[in-house]
């Protein structure tokens, strides 16, 4: 049977004015078939009626009824898992080369009979309607801090309609992590849009207690009220209702990928430096969404005043130990607030403790449960009039704020074990009361001198000189003659 090509071909050159014989010579074909097309005037597709019938036997008509029963019972049944399971009903009666076919047969009645599936609704999206927004993590991409692994997320927020995005870096994906990051792209993008969608939040709000939960949900509720936004989410499993930024992700992390790959290293030397590397990426990749950027900025409403700078208030005594528990976790604090209750401000990476309304100081928040923090500063004062306490400290561990320190404690528990600890925690207390990174570098010196780190001999090493004395200012002498000689220079040369 000819092509339809060909018969297109033939027809071109009989409107030419070709005769049959030509145009047959032309198409590659005879005059009969010309004839034949010529009074048909259709083409060789139009003419075909499609086949209804087998052209072998089918080798599953046997077992189809048992297959088709396994579908209708869970259709998500694939077509190798039915082949295994009939090769084991019936051994060499199936080959290998017949999963194939099974694959066809059970695709045709999928297609005839299978269940509905879930349709999706493309939206028209409107200039300044929605920004969408969820956390992705970017450990995948093996990102280092001076040689160290930075595991981490972004928070990201897309506009739906012209697709401009903004980007803030976070360690988990918490309640606060999620208020800071809101703000703090809107604030980069300089507008806010009508509606908020994101998911359920189920992530940064189900590790809270019921408390904890009702208190996120007042505060979340405050935020959007303090930027005029309507909240919405998608349903429960339902990642494409956030498609928008779902595929914003995954295009932005290839996009860093190869950056990356262009850079050609992946280890940066702070986290400020490897921010900026991602803040000029975002910024390349929204010049190329300018146009719909300026429909959409016309629409969307000013920023308030001032950002809200959300967080979570919660009162904690100071224990005995020095110590506070916050969210499940312990940190130490100094110990001249033990027996007090401190108000502590919990934001996305840090901690702020307050004395009623006055600040006190900022530590580090633990990520997780059930983890410590022990500054050896807050605890020294003390430890140091017992040192006997530091040798089964619940917190010990937290007591070597460096390598140099924990090989120092080696050191003189094999050299001096009796006084091993007394001498280990006089070394905290030069290194609280001089300096951190002298005593490291004087305990470093000593050990590749193989010297053992005693408190005398690192003192010795770090000694500060004596105060410098006051140098003794003579009476003053003051000659005015030179502005005389000035004086009279100028009148000669004027």
């Amino acid at each position: 049977m000819k092509s339809d090509a060909e018969v297109r071909l033939m027809k071109r050159e009989r409107a030419k004015g070709k005769t049959q014989e030509q145009a047959a010579a032309r198409a590659g074909m005879s005059v009969r078939t010309v004839r034949k097309y010529e009074r048909a005037n259709k083409l060789p597709s139009q003419v075909k009626a499609p086949r209804t019938y087998r052209t072998r036997a089918n080798p599953f008509e046997e077992d189809w009824p048992w297959i088709r029963g396994e579908l209708e019972r869970d259709p998500a049944l694939q077509g190798t898992t039915l082949f295994a399971l009939l090769t084991a009903r019936r051994p060499g009666h199936y080959q290998e080369s017949q999963l194939r076919t099974l694959q066809r047969q059970i695709a045709l009645w999928r297609a005839q009979h299978g269940p509905e599936q879930e349709v999706i609704f493309p939206q028209v999206h409107e200039p300044g309607r929605v920004a969408q927004s969820d956390f992705t993590h970017m450990t995948d991409l093996g990102i280092t801090l001076a040689g160290v692994s930075f595991p981490h997320l972004l928070f990201h927020l897309v506009f739906t309609y012209s697709n401009v995005e903004a980007i803030h870096l976070c360690l988990s994906e918490s309640f606060e992590s999620l208020a800071e990051g809101l703000e703090a792209c809107l604030w980069q993008l300089g507008g806010v849009p009508r509606e908020h969608r994101t998911d359920h939040l189920s992530a940064a709000i189900r590790p809270l207690d019921e408390e904890g939960r009702a208190q996120a949900t007042e505060r979340y509720a405050a935020l959007l009220a303090h930027y005029g936004l309507i909240p919405t989410a998608n349903n429960a499993g339902i990642a494409h209702e956030n498609g928008d930024v779902e595929q914003a992700h995954r295009r932005f992390k290839v996009a860093v990928d190869q950056a990356l790959r262009v850079r050609g290293s992946r280890d940066f030397s702070s986290r400020a430096t490897y921010v900026r590397f991602l803040q000029d990426l975002v910024k390349q990749r929204n010049l190329t969404r300018s146009v719909r950027w300026t429909q959409e900025r016309e629409q969307l409403r000013p920023l308030p005043a001032n950002p809200l700078g959300l967080c979570r208030e919660l009162r904690m005594p100071v224990s005995g130990f020095s110590t506070i528990q916050v969210l499940r976790n312990t940190y130490s604090v100094p110990s001249r607030l033990i027996g007090t209750t401190l108000t502590v401000r919990v934001r996305a990476e840090a901690l702020d403790l307050y004395q009623a309304t006055t600040f006190l100081l900022t530590i580090p928040r633990l990520l997780g449960e059930r983890q410590h923090r022990i500054d050896y500063r807050h605890v020294i004062w003390s430890l140091v009039r017992k040192p006997g306490a530091f040798a089964h400290y619940r917190y010990r561990d937290d007591l070597f704020p460096s390598l140099a320190f924990r090989q120092a404690y080696d050191t003189l528990v094999q050299g001096s074990p009796t006084r091993a600890d007394r001498d280990y925690v006089r070394l905290l207390h030069l290194a609280a009361s001089t300096s951190e990174a002298d005593v490291a570098a004087a305990l470093g010196l000593l050990r590749e001198q193989r010297a053992l780190p005693t408190f005398d001999a690192v003192r010795e090493l770090i000694r500060a000189p004596g105060v410098p004395t006051l140098p003794v200012l003579g009476e003053a002498t003051l000659d005015l003659g030179i502005y005389d000689q000035l004086l009279a220079e100028g009148g000669r040369h004027a």
